[in-house]
């Protein structure tokens, strides 16, 4: 269970990275990150890490395209937990 929430820390962190860095790379006015690669950081359980960005950081946050990818995504993460959870704690 430990080495699960610490990959899933590790990505949420990656992602808010990456978002991160193609906001600096769009203020420089430097090539960006396409979003296709963004929403593939959100999809191992980093949507938190994509939503930190996205709120914290004024990132994509005008784009409904965007915000709707990230919602399926958010919501298919919080599925596929609900399910998984009770597996997890049966191994406990």
């Amino acid at each position: 269970m430990k080495i699960l929430l610490s990959c899933l820390l590790f990505f949420n962190v990656l992602c808010f990275l990456l978002f991160a860095l193609d906001k600096r790379k769009a203020r420089q006015g430097q090539r960006r990150i396409a979003e296709k690669m963004l929403h593939l950081a959100t999809l191992p359980g980093a949507a938190l890490g994509a939503w930190a960005a996205i709120l914290l950081l004024h990132h994509k946050n005008r784009k409904a395209a965007f915000w709707s990818i990230t919602l399926v995504l958010t919501l298919l993460q919080g599925a596929v937990l609900y399910f998984a959870l009770p597996y997890f704690r049966s191994q406990l």
